[in-house]
């Protein structure tokens, strides 16, 4: 084979890319992988890794400010904003060299640059040492997305920001204003809501977090709010006028508009995938609404390439964008894999208290016909929920009452984007309430919860 000629050449080395690229060159593909700015992508760099390791200073900040409820002293406890975006990154920088690494002992060939479709078989890539023609039988798309940004509203990283801003802030906000409340907005809300500043979230929907099950949503509506986070829903920002150090929101809601004023903005209202400069046009790929086009096993419809993770639309999930790398680079290695289905992938969000959940929803089962079952139980009926001070929080299944099927599950409260895969697992495996029922929990843990959870949908909960 040719030097630049590959089986598969892969473009964006985020989960979705790499992971590609790691498992064509395991099934014995000659594959490269090209990359324009960072290995790892958003997730790992500006996304999942780093966010979430802010958050974990916010949960020691928050527990150090409880040290009385554990028969302990922690006098004038104080945050340092410089270290722990300084923590966060160090995290990030470490795992990113870990992706170059992997690729390497995985023998996959890694070009730094932009490239672009020059044909359905050919790709050129602009690097600093000039262009690079790149040929492949197949070609996977994972370039992933960036955060929309309203008219009117975009960011200039002083007042108002996006992810990237709020991963590095220049400051630690005093009077903040998140606008939407989907996973990335709550995690930045909760986030510097619990470091101390001033929160307002606003959302245009009719409750925050929107894609959880209704229970949840309200149940995380009042926990936000007891935290002394103000929360306006079906409510929307019209414009926002900049003066100073001052951003005056004008805001729409109950029919009316309002004044109020911030020195800090979050848009957290959604993303865009990357298509610009791809060639996609010009190599017949279809876009709709800035994501690519793609069917069950991520075709676009153009023979040999393919489209995976955020770029090709929702769940925009790391995980789910992994899986779907593995699944196109056995398909090109001739199996036949399994198509990754939406309603298998579990969604998590690393606010506290934290949500997580997999499969549907109590109103999209009942809407798409089931008659079922409605299993709950609350944190504060378990033992090591109270032993570890966590007594906010409730586990929801839902249940098929016919079959026994588990339709769904959803949690709120600590560590449950830990506990929400034992319902991944069971969904994969078809499992029904009898499965569940039967299985033992070891006690005392968080665990059990999810099993009495499933026997209260049966009317057989011991604890409540």
């Amino acid at each position: 084979m040719a030097e630049n000629s590959f089986d598969m050449i892969v473009i964006g080395a985020g989960p979705g890319g790499y992971v590609a690229a790691i498992r064509g060159s395991q099934l014995g593909l000659n594959v490269a992988v090209v990359e324009r700015e960072h290995m790892g992508g958003i997730c790992l760099n500006w996304g999942c890794i780093p966010t979430k390791a802010m958050l974990r200073s916010a949960e020691v900040f928050h527990l150090m400010k409880r040290a009385g409820e554990f028969g302990l002293g922690a006098e004038k406890v104080q945050c340092d904003l410089d270290a722990i975006v300084a923590r966060s990154r160090a995290v990030s920088n470490q795992l990113n060299g870990g992706i170059g690494h992997l690729l390497k002992k995985n023998r996959v060939k890694t070009i730094m640059g932009e490239a672009r479709l020059s044909g359905p078989d050919s790709v050129v890539v602009k690097t600093d040492g000039g262009d690079i023609e790149l040929s492949g039988k197949h070609i996977v798309l994972a370039t992933g997305a960036r955060a929309r940004e309203l008219p009117g509203i975009e960011a200039d990283g002083d007042l108002i920001w996006t992810y990237r801003h709020a991963l590095m802030p220049p400051r630690m906000p005093e009077k903040l204003l998140v606008i939407g409340s989907g996973a990335i907005g709550m995690e930045f809300a909760s986030f510097f809501n619990t470091m101390g500043a001033n929160t307002t979230v606003v959302e245009v929907l009719d409750r925050i977090l929107p894609v959880e099950d209704a229970e949840i949503s309200a149940f995380a509506k009042k926990a936000f709010q007891k935290q002394g986070m103000a929360i306006m829903e079906k409510s929307s920002i019209k414009r926002i006028d900049k003066s100073g150090a001052t951003a005056t929101a004008h805001v729409e809601s109950g029919g009316k508009t309002g004044k109020m004023e911030f020195d800090t903005v979050i848009s957290a209202v959604g993303i865009v995938g990357n298509v610009e400069n791809l060639g996609l046009e010009s190599a017949g790929v279809k876009v709709d609404r800035s994501h690519v086009v793609v069917d069950e096993f991520c075709r676009t419809g153009v023979e040999g390439i393919f489209a995976i993770g955020d770029l090709a639309g929702p769940p925009w999930l790391a995980h789910k964008a992994s899986h779907e790398g593995v699944m196109v680079a056995e398909l090109v290695s001739g199996g036949k894999p399994h198509p990754v289905r939406p309603e298998t992938i579990a969604g998590c969000t690393y606010c506290n208290p934290q949500v997580a959940s997999v499969g549907y929803t109590e109103e999209k089962a009942k809407e798409l016909g089931h008659d079922v079952k409605i299993g709950r139980f609350p944190f504060a009926g378990n033992g090591k929920a109270i032993a570890l001070g966590e007594q906010e929080g409730m586990i929801k299944t839902v249940f098929d009452a016919n079959t026994g099927e588990l339709l769904g599950a959803h949690m709120i409260g600590a560590e449950v984007t830990e506990l929400i895969m034992g319902y991944v697992v069971g969904r994969q495996l078809e499992t029904t309430e009898e499965d569940l029922m039967n299985a033992v929990f070891p006690h005392p843990t968080l665990s059990e919860m999810m099993h009495e959870s499933v026997l209260d949908a049966y009317e057989r909960a011991i604890h409540i």
